[in-house]
């Protein structure tokens, strides 16, 4: 089916064309970062990344985004691909906490310039699997080393199965302003499929004490491409979900890769839904979404119209990292704890992905680098490039030359010739000043971004990334 799902300013449009989508649904990266993270290598080390600390000088460094891994949940949802450690024992996240503070400390001892922290984040994991004095111990560690200002943007991810009103207070007294829930199915079926059982109840609960306490912004987090999941029980859970009224919705396809994350070798195949089911789940939530009201803000995000993305979005100031999309300008971010992603300067950094590594690189007093990147002229022409087209649908030629000296048509010949492609079929429009995404071409915005990815046209294989729808 091919019709328009929203309506309004160019930012807003969008249209569901289930060829286009069938046509061009393949494999490839969600563009967090560029290069993205399976391009890092180990020849970027510890010392390499001091250097990057070391060059923020003031008044030239931008102001920081921290990240925290916390990687502890007492169950397994078997859906899940994030870095996590699944146990029942609480001491696990005193230990854990306690070497947070080490590599917090190494990091803020070795960075240079300003220290201003924009943003904050808590992924996981389960951030509150941590106990309260532990979480309130990590908070200070943070605020110790680096500058919060009044304004700075905190969230954390919640499960609603794990915490109720009581918590919910306590982390807005610690100074959280956003709150993000895991929903993902309320369909009893589906959650019993992926263990995953929550009522619409206990959420609720969760929700009202977030806007109780003065919560800046809810979000909710679903999937669609469950095992048993249909239009119809997913329908429900979008009414249960509207009924709720989250301020941004986090619409995600599932990706099945039980190669690489085991728990998702306990989903039965036969149980997933097909293609064709899979397709209708997702036109059935945009439609619900954008006929209710919410905005479509890029690569699986919507927002209500009065919230700070959905806001950003229409003024020009969206930014993509590791966090999905900001309203906040681009940041130095610093992540800590196992598997954590930072980005400095023109580099990136990835932390090691086991327990064991981690502590037995801080007990060295060692930064816990495992990987990363120093990007050259190239790759942060393509950065902005890939940018500009996740965050605006449009790219203006003349700005890219511009800042990088450079004939777009002449260093871009093979992409354009490839936009080129993507236009006949309408996923662009394409002219001598710009690249603009359609309202069709949206969905597939992965996709057009892909034309401008050195690095998977050099390795020619795109086996280790989700499908884009």
């Amino acid at each position: 089916m091919d019709r328009p799902l929203a309506a309004g300013s160019p930012t807003q449009a969008l249209r569901f064309d289930a060829n286009l989508i069938r046509k061009y649904d393949g494999l490839g990266p969600r563009y967090t970062s560029y290069p993205t993270a399976d391009r890092f290598d180990e020849r970027f080390t510890e010392s390499t990344y001091c250097e990057a600390l070391a060059a923020r000088q003031s008044g030239n460094g931008q102001a920081l985004s921290l990240y925290v891994h916390l990687p502890f949940c007492s169950t397994i949802c078997y859906y899940c691909a994030c870095n996590k450690v699944i146990t029942a024992n609480r001491g696990h996240s005193a230990k854990y906490v306690r070497y947070l503070g080490r590599e917090i400390e190494i990091v803020a001892s070795r960075t240079a310039g300003d220290r201003t922290v924009q943003q904050v984040h808590w992924g996981g994991g389960t951030p509150t699997f941590l106990a309260e004095d532990e979480m309130a111990s990590l908070m200070g560690t943070l605020r110790d080393a680096f500058a919060f200002q009044p304004d700075t943007e905190s969230s954390i991810e919640v499960d609603p199965r794990k915490v109720g009103a009581r918590t919910i207070a306590f982390l807005r007294a610690l100074g959280f302003n956003r709150l993000s829930l895991g929903v993902q199915d309320f369909d009893a079926v589906v959650q019993e499929a992926v263990n995953r059982v929550q009522s619409e109840a206990e959420t609720r609960v969760v929700v009202e004490a977030a806007r109780a306490d003065a919560f800046r912004s809810i979000n909710v987090d679903l999937i669609y491409g469950l095992p048993r999941q249909t239009v119809a029980g997913f329908s429900d859970t979008l009414d249960k979900v509207m009924a709720l009224a989250p301020d941004r919705i986090a619409l995600y396809g599932y990706a099945h890769v039980p190669h690489l994350f085991k728990g998702q070798r306990q989903i039965a195949v036969h149980e997933l839904p097909p293609a064709a089911t899979k397709l209708a789940i997702l036109e059935h939530a945009i439609e619900t979404l954008t006929h209710a009201g919410y905005v479509y803000i890029g690569m699986d995000h919507f927002a209500l119209p009065e919230d700070e993305l959905a806001i950003a979005a229409r003024e020009g100031r969206l930014h993509r990292n590791f966090q999905g999309y900001s309203t906040r300008p681009d940041c130095d971010l610093l992540a800590f704890g196992i598997s954590g992603i930072g980005k400095v300067g023109t580099s990136y950094v990835q932390n090691v992905k086991t327990l064991d590594l981690y502590y037995a690189s801080l007990d060295e007093r060692r930064l816990p680098v495992l990987r990363g990147a120093t990007l050259d002229g190239d790759d942060l022409m393509r950065r902005e490039i890939i940018q500009r087209l996740m965050c605006e649908f449009r790219l203006e030629f003349e700005t890219v030359e511009r800042r990088y000296d450079v004939s777009f048509g002449a260093r871009f010949a093979r992409e354009i010739a490839d936009l080129a492609a993507l236009a006949a079929d309408g996923l662009v429009t394409l002219s001598k000043e710009a690249v603009e995404v359609t309202d069709r071409g949206r969905l597939l915005v992965r996709t057009i971004a892909m034309v401008f990815d050195r690095h998977l046209r050099d390795a020619g294989e795109r086996a280790g990334y989700s499908r884009v729808i």
